[in-house]
């Protein structure tokens, strides 16, 4: 019915990541390598010999030093509709990954998410502020603030070893894995050596592994269909109707447990690899189950399976993040030549 999760071989590195045993050691050598090249490269910015890009507007960047997801795109989301609220006009940057185009573009409501990437288009269709991916973030920054001038901060997606870019604010996100056995890559999970400076470390998961600011996900009271109309999750529930809950994220055990615990009766789930296209995957053909997925799956399955319905994840930061980050733009503002005063 659909392309396995993961290889055998990928299972094991992603277990040996969670602990230092034998695989891990054996790697390590090769870790120690990917620390020296990380240290090499940004040696190269902080001397000057690699040069950065600054934007006439404050850059927010939001990432994580650990392999895959870590909920950096609900973060995202929850930092632009922060910024609306407090009279900025934000957009936002990012590589777009798993696209099939390498140019700029802007991501419009009905651009199909293979050209501009599952995350941006997620952004865009909840957000509505203005989204352009590129290879290169400061090569989007531009075309983005060229088209749309009205735009006074960027929040970039992902970005946090993107060196080239320079940036004001730094949040690193994390979700229940912390750092796993804190080697680097292909050791274990991390990009770069952990700790290293950044302005705010949050935890998305709900058993943060070190301190930082938490955060809280829930699933809405609501499912989503194509057209924009809603469906009241315990109205899906009393129907009876049985449902196939698809997940292709970084952990969709979490989701389908959250699916679960809402009484909906979930007749099978099914996960895949996250960013799966799904221009393969048939529903099967001799059940009646009715599609349910996350929003992020949806901008893909929707061309797809239009009945699928989409359940939107809330996802809040404690106050005391958005207090700081306030505190964090103010500064930069008022040391950075943007021009740019809080309202």
């Amino acid at each position: 019915m659909s392309q396995p999760p993961s290889s055998g071989w990928q299972r094991t590195l992603l277990q040996s990541w969670t602990r230092r045993g034998p695989l891990a050691w054996a790697l390590w050598p090769l870790s120690l390598l990917m620390g020296l090249l990380v240290r090499l490269r940004q040696g190269l910015y902080l001397s000057g010999l690699l040069r950065r890009e600054t934007l006439p507007v404050p850059v927010i960047v939001v990432g994580n030093v650990v392999a895959g997801g870590a909920g950096k795109t609900p973060v995202v989301m929850a930092v632009v509709q922060h910024l609306q609220q407090h009279g900025f006009q934000p957009g936002v940057i990012s590589r777009g990954y798993g696209r099939r185009t390498r140019d700029t573009r802007e991501v419009r409501p009905d651009s199909d998410p293979r050209d501009v990437g599952d995350e941006p288009a997620l952004v865009r269709r909840r957000t509505g502020v203005p989204v352009f991916v590129a290879a290169r973030r400061a090569d989007a920054a531009r075309t983005l603030l060229r088209q749309h001038p009205q735009v006074d901060v960027l929040v970039s997606d992902d970005g946090l070893q993107h060196l080239a870019l320079a940036r004001d604010v730094e949040i690193c996100v994390f979700d229940d894995r912390g750092v796993g056995n804190g080697f680097l890559l292909p050791a274990g999970p991390l990009r770069e050596p952990w700790p290293r400076p950044v302005d705010l470390v949050l935890h998305s998961g709900a058993r943060p592994a070190f301190s930082g600011y938490r955060s809280r996900r829930t699933l809405a009271s609501h499912a989503v269909r194509a057209d924009g109309s809603r469906v009241e999750l315990a109205a899906l529930a009393l129907n009876g109707q049985p449902l196939l809950a698809l997940a292709a994220i970084a952990q969709p055990q979490a989701f389908f447990a959250m699916l679960q615990s809402t009484g909906l009766p979930l007749a099978q789930t099914l996960a895949l690899p996250d960013h799966y296209d799904f221009d393969s995957w048939q529903r099967p053909s001799d059940k009646t189950y009715t599609l349910i997925c996350t929003e992020k799956d949806a901008v893909k399955l929707w061309p797809h399976h239009p009945d699928a319905l989409a359940v939107p994840l809330d996802f809040t930061p404690e106050p005391a993040f958005f207090t700081m980050l306030d505190r964090l733009l103010e500064d930069a503002q008022l040391s950075s030549p943007h021009g740019h005063t809080t309202s």
